[in-house]
């Protein structure tokens, strides 16, 4: 028999854990999974796995059944123990949250291990990032999930140019560092009219100095960014907190 919330369990363990932290946390009980980082909730509510984006629609539509139907394995009709470290309610009006299941599984975690999602923090929720990071990493080498189609492949700078808007990992090294207009700018390459670019505003440099990312001292590092890349000149990221970016050995 499962054991129910209030009783002491891993559940129990894992939430004397997560009080101890700034959090806030809250139990509740996954009825069904609404894609693969999204679950609806006993009572209406609806949770949004916070730092992990799996796939969607119908051009993702092969790994976004997979991921919903992981997902729903995982954590359909289960107890969950939920840590807010961020903001309580998204722009949606769903709870992001890190999620662990009655018996201590931990669903970010579970997804990122599987391959069927991929780490995306924001600047007011980059909880265990290091620790989602480290997971994706080994599904990538691995080539578990998306990561074994070519689709969700790290993009070099060179084909980040050739590459349409959306969420994008690109690694390579950083040829420029410049400050204009309230901004830094870190080219990856000889013509910024062109190449891929970094944009991270002097407001946020605090944040990256404290993480050991100072923009300013960028040039010449290798770098894996992550992020919604658009087109100003050429392919951008806009980094706003120093969880986007891995700086990564020569």
């Amino acid at each position: 028999m499962r054991p129910r919330l209030g009783l002491l369990s891993a559940a129990g363990l894992v939430a004397a854990a997560l009080a101890a932290s700034a959090a806030a946390v809250e139990h509740m009980r996954a009825e069904a999974a609404l894609d693969g980082d999204t679950l609806a909730l006993e009572g209406g509510a609806v949770l949004r796995l916070a730092g992990i984006r799996a796939p969607k629609g119908e051009a993702e539509a092969r790994f976004a059944e997979a991921a919903r139907a992981k997902l729903a394995a995982l954590a359909a009709g289960q107890a969950l123990t939920l840590q807010i470290a961020g903001p309580a309610r998204d722009r949606h009006g769903r709870i992001p949250a890190q999620a662990v299941r009655w018996d201590g599984v931990w669903l970010q975690g579970a997804m990122l291990e599987a391959g069927l999602a991929r780490v995306e923090t924001f600047a007011d929720n980059p909880a265990r990032a290091a620790e989602m990071l480290a997971l994706e990493a080994a599904a990538r080498q691995a080539r578990r999930g998306l990561w074994g189609d070519r689709r969700y492949r790290v993009l070099t700078p060179e084909e980040a140019e050739r590459v349409g808007d959306g969420f994008q990992l690109v690694e390579g090294r950083v040829q420029r560092v410049t400050e204009r207009r309230g901004r830094f700018y870190l080219d990856f390459g000889a013509d910024w009219r062109r190449d891929f670019t970094v944009a991270i505003a002097l407001g946020d440099r605090a944040r990256f100095r404290a993480a050991g990312l100072d923009p300013a001292g960028l040039e010449g590092a290798t770098l894996r960014v992550r992020g919604w890349m658009r087109r100003l000149n050429g392919p951008m990221i806009e980094a706003t907190h120093p969880e986007q970016i891995e700086r990564l050995a020569p």
